[in-house]
């Protein structure tokens, strides 16, 4: 089960982006739990595919320009699998570019994701965002 997790994880963020998004979208439990970390201009909780479209996928879109999301490291065990990396892109209002380390914890039960919990370096994404 572990590698077939990881194989579901991994397609989220490999391919391009339409391909990211649709691999996403069908890996999602129906009531999917998104917790986007405490001081991330998206935080908040998230239920179902819907929430998390509108609470931060579109939000990312309209606030970020070439938003990219770049997975350094993988960990996988049992029902868990862990994503490390980097957020980048240009805030749309300010003009300011800005690199952010994450770290995106997941849950999968019969290979949908259940619960995803988000750990970032919120700071240089604020940053970016203040004129």
């Amino acid at each position: 089960m572990t590698k077939r997790n990881l194989d579901t994880i991994r397609a989220t963020y490999e391919g391009s982006a339409e391909d990211n998004a649709r691999h996403l979208m069908a890996a999602l439990a129906p009531d999917v739990l998104w917790i986007e970390a405490a001081g991330s201009p998206y935080a908040g909780r998230y239920v179902g595919a819907a929430q998390i479209v509108q609470g931060v996928f579109a939000r990312l879109s309209s606030d970020w320009a070439g938003f990219s999301v770049q997975v350094h490291t993988y960990l996988a065990d049992g029902d868990r699998v862990a994503a490390f990396g980097r957020y980048t892109g240009t805030h749309r209002a300010s003009g300011k570019a800005m690199e952010a380390s994450f770290s995106h914890l997941y849950q999968l039960r019969d290979g949908l994701i259940i619960r995803m919990e988000q750990v970032v370096d919120s700071y240089p994404m604020q940053q970016a965002a203040q004129p």
